[in-house]
């Protein structure tokens, strides 16, 4: 149905928007920052200011539509290469643009008014005392280097950073943002996770590997488009033993053994990078959140 006869109607376009936002993506992330604030609930050292519940509440659904924003804006710039790969579940985009025949400046629109929204729901938090001023800086780091991470005059993702720079804003930045909404200390939220955010580097390069082709194409210049897969297997390694090395001395040992339990999939991912679509390495840093999570909340 297109309504006007020019493209698809105000229910079209509302579906559309939902669909390059990502839904399953936005309810993982959502899922990270809540295993970011049940480890800081539960192991962080006493000190921090913790938000009220309503503040953290609000800075997670300011979280959402910041995500919503970076998934937007990312369609935006990535229309090209998208059109010229093989979708997957993991990799290749929405597909939402080239299904409803809308141009690339509709998700730009999208990117834009979840952009104001999600300023506005910060400014609102700080203006009632919910957010503290180092919660609104993460959130706004995470929207400018989300924004960053696709367009500007230096977009990350096609000088060769994207792999690292999405790692540490998804991996690192997100539940670090969770952690310190309940109280704990920045620096020790930091260290906490940066192992997730090694093995949530493994599953880019995983994912990354399916466009290849397609980003060559555009002048997009991934790490996965420009490494060998030999090359992509080693990084992928030496990334994963860091994470569950590094786990087993800065988590408590409940914690550390349940991400363990990832670690034969991790390791099947890893012999797999370069070598077929991608699933094991998204999986296994899926199953070490969640597994972790699982642990600290049992704390």
């Amino acid at each position: 149905m297109t309504g006007t006869g020019r493209g698809p109607g105000r229910a079209g376009r509302v579906r559309t928007a939902a669909r390059l936002s990502r839904p399953d993506h936005v309810l993982l992330i959502l899922v990270v920052y809540a295993v970011g604030c049940a480890a800081g609930a539960r192991g962080a050292p006493a000190g921090g200011a913790a938000l009220p519940t309503a503040g953290v509440v609000l800075t997670g659904v300011a979280v959402a539509v910041v995500a919503v924003g970076v998934h937007a804006v990312n369609e935006f710039a990535d229309t090209e290469t998208d059109a010229r790969t093989t979708r997957t579940r993991f990799s290749g985009g929405s597909g939402a643009l080239a299904a409803s025949g809308l141009p690339r400046a509709f998700a730009l629109r999208v990117a834009l008014v979840a952009a104001a929204v999600a300023g506005s729901l910060t400014l609102l938090g700080l203006v009632v005392g919910w957010i503290t001023g180092t919660v609104a800086m993460l959130l706004a780091l995470g929207l400018v280097g989300g924004w960053a991470y696709s367009v500007g005059p230096w977009p990350f993702s096609r000088h060769g950073w994207g792999e690292v720079v999405n790692a540490l804003l998804g991996g690192l930045l997100l539940p670090i943002t969770g952690a310190v909404a309940v109280g704990a200390p920045p620096a020790w939220a930091a260290l906490t996770f940066v192992p997730f955010a090694l093995l949530t580097f493994v599953n880019l390069l995983e994912t990354q590997w399916a466009d290849r082709e397609a980003d060559r194409s555009a002048s997009k210049h991934t790490l996965a488009s420009r490494l060998s897969p030999s090359a992509l297997r080693r990084a992928g390694g030496v990334a994963a033993v860091l994470a569950y090395g590094l786990s087993l001395v800065v988590h408590p040992w409940s914690v550390a053994v349940a991400g363990l339990l990832a670690a034969p999939l991790s390791a099947y991912g890893v012999r797999r990078l370069g070598q077929g679509p991608p699933g094991p390495s998204v999986v296994a840093m899926v199953l070490f959140l969640l597994l972790q999570g699982a642990a600290w909340s049992l704390r």
